[in-house]
C-alpha cells in the first residue's frame, strides 16, 4: 500500500515540471491549510483541478507528508471492461467514464479522522485503478485530491466543490501542457502519432471543459510559457 508520499511539505522538486513561480502561492496554502487544522483538529481538504497534462498530479505529490495525503481522482476510472461495454472506452477521461458518486462518497468520508480511510489508486502501467491502494489513516490533517473535473458545474460532479475546503486551478502554458501530454502518452507506449492525435482529440475536448471551471477555484495557479 502507499500511505502518503513522503517528501518536504510545500516544496517543490526541482526535478518537477511544475514552474518554480508558482512555488511561493502553494507554499503559503498548503501551510495556512495544516496550521488551521492543528488549530481545531479538523481536516482540511484541498482540490488540485486543470485540464489534461496541467501538472496536478506533480504538484499534489510535491505537498505529500506525514500528516498531507494525495488521492486523485482517477482512481475512480471506471474499469476498461466497463467502458468497453458502454461503449465509451475511445472517450476515457471524460466526466462520464468515471465513477463520480463514488468519488463524492469519498470526499464526505474522509473528512472523518475517525478511523482509517482507504482510497484506490489509477495505475498508469495497466490503466486501471486498484482498489484499496492508498490509505488516509487518523493522524492526516490534510487531504490534497486532484483532477480535471473537481469543479465542473453539472451533476454529479457538482457535488465535489461544496466538499472542498480550498480548491486551486493549475493553468500551464497551453504549448506546455500539449507538450507535457504528448509525452506522456508515448512514455506509456503509444507511438508520436499515436500521442498527438490523443492529446489533440479526446484529451483536448477535456480541456476546455475543465478551462471553463477555472472561475470556481480559490486560486488559480499560472505558469509561464517555456522558454524559447
Amino acid at each position: 500500500t502507499n500511505a502518503a508520499r513522503a517528501s518536504s511539505v510545500g516544496t517543490v522538486p526541482s526535478s518537477s515540471s511544475t514552474a518554480t513561480g508558482i512555488v511561493a502561492p502553494v507554499t503559503a496554502g498548503i501551510t495556512r491549510l495544516l496550521e488551521g487544522a492543528r488549530a481545531d483538529g479538523r481536516r482540511r481538504i484541498l482540490g488540485i483541478a486543470g485540464g489534461p497534462g496541467s501538472g496536478k498530479s506533480t504538484l499534489a505529490a510535491s505537498l505529500a507528508g506525514p500528516q498531507v495525503a494525495v488521492v486523485g481522482m482517477d482512481g475512480w476510472h471506471l474499469a476498461n471492461s466497463v467502458l468497453d461495454r458502454l461503449g465509451r472506452r475511445e472517450r476515457k477521461g471524460a466526466p462520464d467514464t468515471f465513477d463520480a458518486a463514488g468519488y463524492v462518497a469519498f470526499l464526505r468520508r474522509v473528512r472523518s479522522r475517525a478511523e482509517t480511510v482507504w482510497a484506490p489508486e489509477f495505475r498508469r502501467s495497466v490503466e486501471e485503478p486498484i482498489a484499496g491502494a492508498l490509505e488516509v489513516t487518523p493522524a492526516v490533517l490534510v487531504v490534497v485530491t486532484e483532477g480535471n473535473y473537481l469543479l465542473l458545474d453539472e451533476p454529479p460532479w457538482d457535488r465535489v466543490r461544496p466538499l472542498l475546503d480550498e480548491a486551486w486551478f493549475l493553468e500551464p502554458d497551453e504549448d506546455v501542457r500539449r507538450a507535457r501530454l504528448v509525452a506522456r502518452h508515448e512514455h506509456h507506449g503509444r507511438s508520436h502519432a499515436e500521442a498527438v492525435a490523443r492529446a489533440d482529440g479526446s484529451d483536448a475536448a477535456n480541456a476546455r471543459l475543465v478551462a471553463a471551471t477555472a472561475p470556481r477555484a480559490d486560486v488559480v495557479l499560472r505558469e509561464p510559457p517555456a522558454p524559447a
